[in-house]
């Protein structure tokens, strides 16, 4: 198995319920294909740097996992026949690449780990 990343953008006229539906879609299509899925992360509503269809935002999406290689020529099909997908972006992380994200991984959950403690002793301060 090889590890993968991939980005897509989402066209910004969806709701908030039907971008989580065509995000758990893609993700459903990596699991029923054996993938694991190792993280996964929302960026929310962003500016492109130049315009897509007319479009000058878009909802980012980032999930990296674990799959062998003919799962990706499937998830990119199901990408291209999905009107809501703007663009995307998959590719196979080399082993830096995998550190390097495992890395920014934990760092973002100690960062999240640390503002909850945070919040919780400054409630009972109050």
């Amino acid at each position: 198995m090889n590890q993968y990343e991939t980005v897509f953008i989402l066209t910004p006229v969806l709701s908030d319920v039907q971008m989580k539906e065509a995000v758990d879609k893609f993700k459903g299509i990596l699991t029923a294909e054996g993938a694991e899925i190792v993280n996964e992360e929302n960026w929310g509503l962003k500016k492109l740097a130049y315009p897509i269809q007319k479009k000058s935002t878009g909802f980012y999406q980032l999930i990296e996992f674990n799959a062998e290689p003919a799962v990706i020529d499937k998830l990119e099909i199901n990408f291209r026949r999905d009107e809501r997908v703007i663009r995307f972006l998959t590719f196979k992380q080399d082993k830096y690449a995998a550190e390097y994200a495992a890395k920014r991984r934990g760092l973002k959950s100690a960062s999240t780990t640390t503002a909850t403690a945070e919040v919780a002793e400054t409630n009972k301060e109050d």
